[in-house]
């Protein structure tokens, strides 16, 4: 198995940042060009100029960002990832906690230099820029037990209730698919689960990876449907939106190497068993 120590010394941090660090060379060279930013300074120069890569994580997203509450420590294979992309820009990983639906606000305002795990969604491309695909997935439904709903059509009726995590790309789908439905949108995708769980809603809509996620902490909830048609998005990062793209473009190159690599998938699948998801949990039809 290829480890990110492999990938290091196949590349070599020089020559993997040679080509896109020479756009910033100038702006380095000098100690007094370094210690005065310049207010118009793209994001990728701003990180090889501090050292340091701001990403955001959702406290509650396991398996994608996983926060220990005792010790303060992250965990997850978005973070893994954004580990490996910090260690390859030779900076260090600054985490903010913030949440599914105000992450692009984050990127709006300068909080965070990017955020793995947003859907590409039309409504976000209008305020901020995307990578290419992380891996992909597919939007399925938690069902309370005595609820087994084969397609979005049965799903799209006035007699049915179903909860969402509200500005997620949850909600934008429920919305688009099941107009008709009684549609609960709540703070986070925790919040929607406790309606499920408390019968408040018949289900409640989730990709699957955390869909899988949720059922494995808690069996009783019911059962986890993949509705036809399948509608499946990718998991993508997500950037402030800037004149200089050089930023976004090193991420799409390290991206699509270490997915060549099976550095990504490796991180994905290692982290799913971290919460009791194997690769055998994957319903047919949903690919990595």
């Amino acid at each position: 198995m290829v480890t990110r120590r492999d990938v290091a010394s196949i590349v070599g941090l020089g020559a993997g940042l040679g080509a896109i660090g020479a756009v910033t060379a100038a702006g380095l060279a000098s100690p007094a060009v370094a210690q005065a930013a310049d207010p118009n300074e793209s994001t990728f120069a701003r990180i090889r100029r501090t050292k340091k890569m701001r990403i955001g994580a959702v406290g509650g997203g396991a398996p994608y960002y996983m926060k220990d509450l005792s010790s303060g420590q992250w965990k997850g294979f978005y973070i893994d990832i954004a580990k490996g992309l910090a260690d390859d820009m030779e900076a260090e990983l600054e985490i903010t906690e913030t949440t599914w639906g105000n992450s692009v606000l984050d990127l709006q305002s300068n909080k965070i230099d990017i955020f793995f795990g947003l859907n590409p969604t039309p409504k976000r491309a209008l305020v901020v820029d995307f990578s290419v695909p992380v891996f992909n997935n597919a939007f399925g439904i938690l069902c309370k037990k005595d609820f087994k709903p084969k397609s979005w059509a049965e799903l799209n009726s006035p007699d049915i209730k179903i909860a969402v995590d509200q500005g997620s790309s949850h909600d934008q789908v429920v919305s688009r698919l099941t107009p008709k439905a009684q549609i609960t949108r709540l703070k986070t995708a925790d919040d929607a689960t406790a309606a499920l769980q408390t019968g408040r809603v018949d289900a409640q809509c989730l990709i699957t990876m955390l869909s899988l996620t949720v059922l494995k902490k808690n069996p009783s909830l019911g059962q986890f449907v993949l509705p036809t048609p399948i509608f499946a998005t990718t998991s993508n990062a997500g950037f402030r939106r800037e004149n200089d793209k050089t930023f976004r473009d090193y991420v799409n190159t390290w991206i699509d190497f270490n997915k060549g690599l099976g550095f990504i998938r490796n991180a994905i699948i290692t982290n799913m068993e971290l919460v009791g998801v194997t690769e055998a949990d994957i319903p047919p039809g949903v690919s990595l």
